[in-house]
């Protein structure tokens, strides 16, 4: 049979562009009515009391509300939904509002509400604030040392939690005893996680029904209303409506609630009127969760040929000032992916969660799982040069074969499938390994050097729960899907359409997508780890299929026929061989409505394991430090392609968000008073188009066999490969060229120029 049209694996444009491109999305920006504007007051040292009169600013013009701590005492604060299920910890409360003390830069004190910006803005700065500076503490290695300031009393030494996972005992045994042992030392650094469209929130509040309606631009809207109404303001779910409308990106830090959100809806009943807060880039740089930061010891026992035999690892994590939605469950749940692609029989990882004065970290694109193949990739690379092994040559040593598959490693995961050195043979093909050594000495003529490096990955995706898609046919013909996903630019508009015409064969016009809308959607678990299309793909394609079944019956009696002879394309349902048939639209004329919809559930609890090859040559000038990207190469096992420009589009993304943070990115603190040194984008770099080279990317797949799709989740993939990969890439050369074994993100020019120089000072004593 020929593919559909607009089917799997066809690469459909993408139907949501032509509004986006043209100007007529809808950001939660554009949603305007009559509102009042606000804006946060916040803490501008890292540790202080502070006493707060705000008398005098409640008497402004347009001063509508001044809320304080005190204002919001009886509201729950924002939680945590993480918890150990063998030790469980008790979180510090993080309050909507601070009260008599702040713990980091951004730290929110009081929410003004006011006619106007312009007025919210003098009354934010007529509020008087008494500081009382405390000693603050920033960086992990500077937080557990044992005369750090304690962020929180009642938790000594900064520690959150501290424990095991894995088996200790059996790792130190074969360590006692291992020819071969090969380390790493790295820091993964903190992030600031950028978006196009800054966050903000509307509250509109129906007196008459005691009902707000908030409108959010976020990563899913049930999640949002839950949290607030049963842990936060503590109100039935029925008086809150929340809609999502565009998104303009999100990469996790979308997910969460954060205060401002309970803030416009208390001020919102509190005045009886609509009340919007937005946030500027300064907003977004000291009140969104950060992410990464991590500092991590590795090591690794191998028997005298390189094979390993045993892996542990000692991970740090800072969690900030207070606990994020799921930011300790990040490098907890991470280390379970520490393995990687490699046959390690023993494995034990310590981890820590240590609190900062600073702002709280959780999930940015991967979660945990860019942070554990860093660190994996790093040390094979280091295993490669402590065995005089090649980088592919000892991984295909310690590759995971496929015939173990499926295959459970020391940490519980069970991989499904996969062919790790097919994908690993493929990308250095087609990044011309074999030729580099000439690539090398080409440009060592011009005074510059060459590396090449790779990193093999795996992660788990998928694993968010149950969801729901409901599919209705409708009077013009239409499909309308409605589901509880989240896109934030993903293109789920696109992606469940094609779904729709692989089972309907009807255009991607003719499908139209709701989420976003609690009132419209009756569940959802928005979008996050990849889920979308390995979760809610599956719900729409059964949903589908059911309600193509039942279309059937309802044509078999209009048609007199019977429905096994009945076949559906184009949006028509016709006796096969014949050209007897009706349209969806005259079908749903003459139908019970109740019976053109159908609904399917699907949970991926295990999960699924998208795995891959990144091959990163670079070019370094040893006279600036400068790092030129010249070749970037792609082999990923996603199990099925749904769409290659989607697909493409999100490993592109994911990758250069990767390069940014290997070459560039770092959140830097003021190890003095704490203040956010990179707190704009004066000071913060991003990636460009000109930091990243054309990357070339093409798909090995093996279906998922755990997935009834085949897919195994894609859309942060390219951030998990890429920072490995590039630091390789860029050790190798120095390595090479100057015996430098170790860099840390960030490579900037500044650390690649003072590598050299400290390595050349020392080869000169």
């Amino acid at each position: 049979m020929a593919p559909i049209k607009f089917g799997v694996g066809q690469s459909v444009l993408r139907k949501e562009d032509d509004a986006l491109i043209r100007g007529k999305g809808r950001y939660t920006d554009d949603h305007a009515p009559r509102t009042l504007h606000a804006l946060v007051l916040r803490s501008p040292h890292a540790h202080a009391t502070f006493k707060l009169d705000a008398a005098r600013a409640r008497t402004l013009p347009g001063v509508g509300a001044i809320l304080t701590a005190e204002d919001v005492k009886d509201l729950g604060g924002l939680p945590c939904l993480f918890n150990l299920p063998d030790t469980p910890f008790t979180g510090p409360d993080y309050a909507i509002l601070a009260s008599g003390t702040v713990r980091h830069v951004g730290d929110a004190v009081a929410f003004v509400v006011a006619e106007t910006i312009d007025q919210a803005r003098d009354a934010v700065e007529a509020i008087e604030v008494e500081w009382s500076p405390l000693p603050s503490v920033n960086g992990l290695v500077n937080a557990v040392k044992s005369d750090a300031p304690q962020v929180w009393p009642q938790h000594a030494g900064n520690l959150l939690f501290d424990v095991p996972i894995g088996d200790k005992k059996a790792v130190d045994a074969v360590f006692a005893s291992a020819p071969v042992i090969a380390e790493v030392k790295i820091v993964n650094p903190r992030v600031i996680i950028n978006y196009m469209e800054t966050r903000a929130a509307i509250c509109e509040y129906d007196a008459a029904r005691d009902h707000m309606t908030l409108t959010i631009g976020s990563q899913g809207s049930h999640r949002l209303r839950d949290i607030l109404c049963d842990n936060v303001l503590k109100i039935s779910k029925d008086k809150m409506r929340v809609i999502c409308p565009d998104v303009g990106g999100g990469f996790g830090t979308r997910l969460f609630p954060y205060r401002e959100y309970a803030l416009v809806a208390v001020a919102a009943k509190k005045l009886r009127k609509n009340v919007k807060w937005a946030a500027d880039r300064t907003d977004h740089f000291l009140g969104d969760s950060q992410g990464r930061d991590n500092v991590t010891h590795a090591r690794m026992a191998m028997d005298k040929d390189g094979k390993f035999l045993a892996m542990d690892v000692d991970l740090m994590a800072d969690m900030g000032a207070y606990l994020s939605t799921f930011g300790p469950y990040i490098p907890h749940g991470g280390a379970g992916m520490l393995p990687g692609l490699y046959d390690i029989q023993a494995f034990h990882c310590r981890v820590r969660t240590v609190f900062s004065n600073s702002v709280p970290v959780d999930a940015y694109r991967g979660a945990g799982r860019p942070e554990a193949a860093y660190v994996v990739e790093r040390l094979v690379d280091a295993c490669a040069r402590k065995t005089g092994l090649s980088p592919d040559a000892i991984r295909r040593k310690n590759f995971i074969p496929p015939k173990a598959m499926p295959y459970k490693t020391a940490t519980g995961k069970v991989y499904d499938s996969g062919d790790f050195t097919a994908h690993m043979n493929r990308a250095m093909d087609v990044a011309d390994w074999k030729e580099f050594p000439k690539r090398a000495r080409a440009a060592k003529k011009f005074g510059l050097v060459r590396g090449i490096g790779m990193a093999t990955y795996v992660e788990v995706c998928g694993t968010m729960g149950d969801e729901t898609a409901n599919v209705a046919l409708g009077a013009d013909g239409d499909i309308t899907i409605l589901i509880g996903t989240q896109s934030t630019g993903q293109g789920h508009h696109t992606a469940y359409a094609q779904i729709v015409a692989e089972q309907f064969g009807v255009a991607p016009e003719r499908v139209h997508i709701i989420q976003g809308d609690t009132d419209k959607v009756a569940t959802g678990l928005g979008t996050g780890g990849s889920a979308s299309i390995p979760t809610g793909g599956v719900s729409v394609q059964r949903a589908t299929r059911k309600l193509g079944l039942a279309l059937k019956e309802l044509a078999a009696d209009a048609l007199e026929t019977s429905a096994s002879d009945l076949e559906i394309d184009n949006g028509v349902i016709r006796i096969a061989g014949t050209d007897r048939s009706i349209s969806f639209a005259d079908l749903a004329k003459k139908a019970d409505p109740s019976k053109l919809n159908a609904a399917e559930t699907f949970s991926s609890a295990d999960g699924t394991f998208p795995n891959g090859t990144h091959s990163v040559e670079v070019e370094i000038d040893p006279a600036t430090g400068k790092i030129a990207i010249v070749n970037y190469v792609i082999v990923d096992d996603f199990g099925v392609t749904l769409n290659p420009l989607l697909l493409a589009g999100q490993v592109h993304g994911g990758t250069v968000q990767g390069i940014g943070q290997a070459l560039m990115e770092q959140a830097v603190y003021d190890p003095a008073d704490g203040q956010l040194v990179t707190g704009t984008f004066m000071d913060y770099a991003l990636p460009r188009a000109a930091d990243a080279a054309p990357i070339s990317f093409e798909t090995r797949n093996i279906p998922c066999t755990t997935n009834p799709l085949g897919v195994k989740g894609a859309g942060e993939a390219g951030a998990i490969g890429s920072c490995p990969a590039v630091v390789n890439a860029i050790i190798e050369g120095l390595n090479r060229e100057y015996g430098i074994d170790h860099i840390d993100m960030p490579a900037t020019p500044e650390r690649v120029w003072m590598a050299i120089r400290e390595q050349e000072r020392l080869h000169r004593l």
